[in-house]
């Protein structure tokens, strides 16, 4: 029994930026999901793979019960840099949201075992300041989620016009292209 119970607003918005990054991948293909949509490479499937990594770490492996399945670009550095930001050919996208979601059921179950008041370490933080608590690193888990959520909802939107769930409430097709123009003809007033 968890000494502390879980919040369940902020479990619960954890579990909204999930549902969030699955989305935004929901109904692409291979291409899509790989291809890079910013200068530094960013791309959907890599993002979903680095938040594997985030789940794994602090809502594992830092509160002492490492997820059993092996995230093998975590340790193996022949990939280089960035190595979870990018999936591998061998990583297709149902090996990836899967292993999500597994990792983030881990998350869950963790969290319900030990609640928020729970000691943590994070060895990759600097010296002295290592030690936290479940309550401070589920919040970190939810910035980041959340974060990576929005990202993944601009570059759903570039690449097949998807936005968030409420995008029909403000209007049609009709009115998103007639408020795009509006925007653009007032940005075009401070071109210099």
């Amino acid at each position: 029994m968890p000494s502390t119970p879980i919040h369940q607003d902020d479990h619960g918005y954890l579990r909204e930026s999930r549902r969030q990054v699955l989305s935004c991948v929901d109904g692409l293909g291979e291409y899509e999901l790989r291809q890079p949509m910013t200068p530094t490479g960013t791309n959907l499937l890599g993002v979903v793979k680095h938040l594997i990594g985030i789940e794994a770490g602090y809502l594992g492996l830092c509160l002492g019960r490492p997820f059993e399945e092996p995230l093998p670009w975590i340790s193996d550095e022949s990939a280089g840099p960035n190595r979870d930001m990018w999936a591998t050919a061998d990583e297709p996208k149902d090996y990836i949201t899967n292993l999500y979601r597994r990792a983030a059921a881990h998350s869950d179950a963790v969290l319900a075992q030990v609640g928020l008041a729970a000691p943590a370490r994070v060895p990759w933080w600097p010296s002295g300041s290592r030690t936290t608590t479940t309550r401070a690193l589920l919040a970190r888990v939810l910035t980041d989620t959340a974060t990576h959520a929005g990202q993944l909802q601009i570059l759903r939107e570039l690449i097949d016009g998807k936005a968030g769930p409420d995008r029909s409430d403000a209007g049609d097709e009709h009115w998103w292209s007639e408020y795009t123009r509006r925007l653009k003809d007032l940005a075009e007033r401070f071109r210099q």
